[in-house]
């Protein structure tokens, strides 16, 4: 696996050399920020990052995220126009070097929580999403607060509240309909250019506000990789996107698409499952719901050797900052998915001096 951390660019408070520090650490996951949605991002932008990242003696190979215009989800007439720009964005970037594309294609709200900093009992705080929160919380409704952390703040009350209810009137087969029209234009360009476009999960893994969300489980997974039956068309595995729900298998997962040659980036979070939402975790498995070694191992024994980086940290020792994005627990991540690869490495490597024997 090629160890990875994500980095906000200039403005984040998280240093490169300070990320250059954890052991094993290769790779920076960026964008280009200073470019609206849908435009197509200059080279000198691209090249500044890239540059940040190799004089800091790593590798700029991930890009999280070149977004989707809302107006291709929502299958617009100019959608044409926006989809050339991103085909040229994925050129571009590919120019630079960069081997993997991140993005999603959650109508509106990339992710959703309820609280950024609920102090668990360790006495840290972290991200959490209770459903009787959310449910308070209504973007149609006049009354709305519009307070849920995670919302586009680029958006007006009443323009938030005009696009949801664009989207209230799509059905889930329409935003497939969308995706396929967009995954069978981009695909034969990322091929073109040797670049794996890497969709994400829906976080959360189900319908919030009545919004239609179609990456959720592995029967949206297998339909999303059959639009486009190519390599190129692939996965970024969120443990904690699909393992905040007990429906999905994430052991599982994680097994079949490594075997199917389709996972190229890896987000290693836990999450604590609640009957009505989840609370964000350390990684260490004991701290969650989910078996963080038998993903790794699952990982490993069908091939995987992509990209993968610590997700969303707690907040502890008193830093702040961006939440979810502090450098202290993330570290704490990176160095225990260090050890869980090598400790399925070697034990693999300790079976095969056994056969032979």
């Amino acid at each position: 696996m090629k160890l990875s951390f994500r980095w906000y660019g200039d403005d984040d408070a998280v240093r490169l050399d300070y990320i250059r520090q954890i052991p094993n650490m290769s790779t920076i996951v960026s964008a280009v920020y200073d470019v609206p949605v849908g435009e197509v991002w200059s080279r000198e932008s691209i090249a500044h990052v890239k540059a940040a990242v190799e004089n800091a003696g790593m590798r700029f190979e991930v890009v999280e995220s070149i977004p989707v215009h809302e107006d291709i989800k929502l299958g617009k007439a100019n959608r044409d126009a926006l989809i050339e720009n991103y085909c040229e964005n994925i050129r571009r970037v590919a120019d630079a070097g960069v081997k993997v594309v991140c993005y999603n294609f959650m109508p509106v709200f990339d992710w959703t929580r309820t609280d950024l900093a609920h102090v668990i009992p360790d006495g840290s705080t972290t991200l959490v999403y209770y459903g009787e929160q959310a449910a308070a919380v209504n973007p149609l409704e006049t009354n709305s607060d519009l307070t849920l952390p995670g919302w586009d703040a680029s958006y007006s009350r009443d323009e938030l509240r005009n696009i949801v209810a664009e989207y209230n009137k799509l059905t889930d087969e329409d935003l497939w309909e969308n995706l396929g029209y967009f995954l069978k234009k981009v695909i034969p360009v990322a091929a073109e250019c040797d670049m794996y476009m890497a969709i994400h999960q829906d976080d959360p893994c189900w319908s919030i506000f009545g919004l239609p969300r179609i990456i959720s489980d592995e029967k949206d997974l297998d339909r999303l990789l059959a639009i486009v039956d190519d390599r190129h068309n692939g996965l970024t595995l969120c443990c904690g996107s699909l393992g905040c729900s007990a429906k999905n298998d994430v052991v599982g997962l994680a097994a079949k698409y490594a075997k199917a040659g389709r996972i190229h980036f890896v987000h290693m979070r836990n999450v604590e499952i609640l009957p009505y939402g989840f609370e964000e975790r350390a990684h260490y498995s004991p701290c969650g719901s989910l078996d963080m070694y038998a993903i790794a191992k699952a990982l490993h024994d069908n091939g995987f050797d992509g990209y993968i980086r610590p997700d969303h940290g707690r907040m502890i020792w008193g830093e702040t900052g961006r939440a979810g994005y502090g450098l202290y627990d993330r570290a704490l991540g990176a160095a225990y998915i260090n050890g869980l690869f090598e400790a399925v490495e070697k034990a693999d490597s300790h079976v095969d001096t056994a056969n032979e024997r």
